[in-house]
């Protein structure tokens, strides 16, 4: 169908439906809406909230449902099980409610939370019950518009390749709407919450590393988020002031442009509040509560500290309070567009270091592999984009286990008169200065997306003459190694250094990782400007 006929359609659908998009008088957004389905991809689902059949509604929720249920009752035809959660976000519990009556529908027994909760709770909530799928409804650090639609599978872990394109397959079979058995009954469905929190909780407690007492003054806001009540109670004991004007859910985001610790600007009161109390440390999670930012005082201001800047400072926090227990085959996961700092020093150590691609469920992969034949032992698993997780108690990123974890690492360094800014520069000037950032390029709609794959095309035949002094060229749409085929290109220095680019797997956006270590801050600070005036001008002609 066109997305006219599409729309016309989707007329028919119910009253409130019809009402929006006969609002709508730009031609140019109703083709939007309809000009293609909302993606249901290797990470899921996610999109702008609306009527249409490219936004975030009952009726793409409710076709991913059915063609879910009918993937997992193929996979684990004996155990019809489902977890479900959500998030703070508008139309997040309404949502989770759909799925929940759809797969009840189906013959699923249906656990479905009655208050928001964190991602990693879902992926532990699925191990700790033992069932075959798992659903969590958010949209991560996304604005307020978007929502999403994780699917997990029966160890907590995203779904991975494969089993991500058969369900796929499932959900791209169902072609009308009419079958989609909705449901408003609430048989099948049991509600959980407080007491499947407090056994998440008691998980996180056994990672626990330094329980000194320390005057460490601490600042946290969840933004709005699901993490507000966990990490309030993992940080019980320790000198926590929460952000008021944040602590309290709301799916409007009000108080910030964008809910992502990973952005300067969502710490801003948060910093503020910690400049007027004079405390050490400021953490922030996002909405979902699997990524955490950091502040840390530094003389009269606050430095933020990047994802791979914590990430390396936690590798080694973590492997001087383990050390005595660690063994060869001891490992730490990181992604390849993670910086090598962390890597490196894991090395220094004696242990060994395993690479994935992007996402988090490719590290929960690697771990699953890990506890099925013994060959390695899991420490630490991270990416550069705020996310970690220590423990195995879940198979995703966990922003409750990092904060506990971050703040005893803060702790331990201000009993030794440091700051973790100290403790940084100790790292560099041991391993020599890493300069990771990244750059992101917002390319909406139709067009678009046709300009980031024209982009990838582009930085794909430039190879190595794209700057002077590369090594290689490494495209892992061709596979690299054990890991599967995606669409990344990471283009390596012959000093190590390295950029990477990759089209986002939840955003219209086109990502440029940048990864240069040089002797000194400076230098690195002036070679990468010449390499993104390189990376720019091809972005932006």
């Amino acid at each position: 169908m066109t997305y006219r006929q599409k729309y016309e359609q989707w007329l028919t659908f119910d009253e409130e439906t019809k009402a929006e998009l006969l609002s709508i008088t730009d031609e140019k957004e109703i083709e939007d809406r309809f000009y293609k389905e909302l993606e249901f991809g290797t990470a899921g689902m996610r999109g702008i909230m609306g009527a249409g059949s490219n936004r975030m509604n009952k009726y793409t929720v409710g076709l991913a449902s059915f063609g879910v249920a009918q993937f997992a009752k193929a996979q684990h035809p004996d155990n019809l099980t489902v977890a479900i959660a959500y998030d703070t976000r508008n139309n997040s519990k309404f949502f989770a409610k759909t799925a929940a009556g759809i797969f009840a529908s189906c013959g699923f027994k249906v656990y479905l939370y009655d208050i928001y909760v964190p991602v990693p709770v879902l992926s532990f909530t699925t191990r700790f019950l033992g069932c075959s799928i798992g659903i969590m409804i958010t949209a991560s650090h996304n604005p307020k518009e978007y929502n999403g639609y994780k699917v997990y599978d029966s160890t907590g872990c995203q779904l991975c390749t494969e089993d991500a394109k058969s369900a796929i397959q499932y959900i791209n079979n169902i072609t009308n709407f009419s079958s989609i058995p909705f449901s408003d009954s609430n048989d099948g469905i049991e509600l959980i919450g407080e007491n499947v929190l407090n056994k998440f909780l008691e998980e996180i407690s056994t990672q626990s590393l330094y329980t000194q007492a320390s005057d460490l003054k601490i600042v946290y806001t969840p933004l709005h988020g699901t993490g507000c009540v966990p990490v309030k109670r993992i940080l019980n004991g320790m000198n926590v002031t929460v952000v008021k004007e944040q602590e309290m859910p709301d799916g409007n985001f009000s108080t910030v442009r964008s809910p992502n610790p990973e952005d300067k600007a969502a710490l801003t009161i948060a910093i503020e509040k910690a400049k007027e109390i004079d405390a050490d440390l400021v953490l922030g999670t996002d909405p979902d509560c699997d990524r955490v930012g950091i502040a840390v005082k530094n003389g009269d201001e606050y430095v933020l500290f990047t994802g791979n800047q914590t990430g390396a400072m936690l590798v080694n926090f973590i492997i001087n309070m383990k050390k005595d227990t660690l063994s060869k085959k001891s490992t730490i996961i990181k992604t390849i567009v993670t910086s090598e700092i962390g890597a490196d020093i894991a090395r220094k150590f004696g242990l060994l270091v395993d690479e994935t691609l992007t996402g988090f469920k490719y590290i929960g992969n690697k771990m699953n592999k890990y506890e099925a034949d013994g060959s390695q032992e899991y420490v630490i698993g991270y990416e550069e984009s705020y996310g970690y997780l220590v423990g195995t108690h879940a198979r995703d990123k966990d922003a409750v286990v990092a904060s506990m974890l971050i703040c005893q690492m803060a702790a331990w360094y201000k009993n030794q008169g440091k700051t973790l800014v100290d403790g940084l520069n100790e790292i560099y000037a041991e391993f020599g200065y890493y300069l990771d950032t990244q750059d992101s390029f917002t390319l909406s709609g139709k067009d678009g997306a046709e300009k980031i794959q024209e982009l990838m095309r582009t930085f794909r035949a430039s190879g190595t003459s794209l700057f002077d002094g590369l090594k290689e060229l490494i495209d892992f749409s061709t596979g690299v190694r054990d890991l599967p085929k995606e669409n990344v290109l990471k283009f390596v220095w012959n000093d190590g250094s390295w950029l990477a680019v990759r089209p986002s797997g939840t955003e219209p956006k086109i990502k440029v990782y940048y990864s240069i270590k040089d002797k000194t801050k400076a230098e690195a600070e002036a070679r990468l400007v010449k390499i993104k005036e390189v990376i720019n001008g091809i972005i932006n002609q």
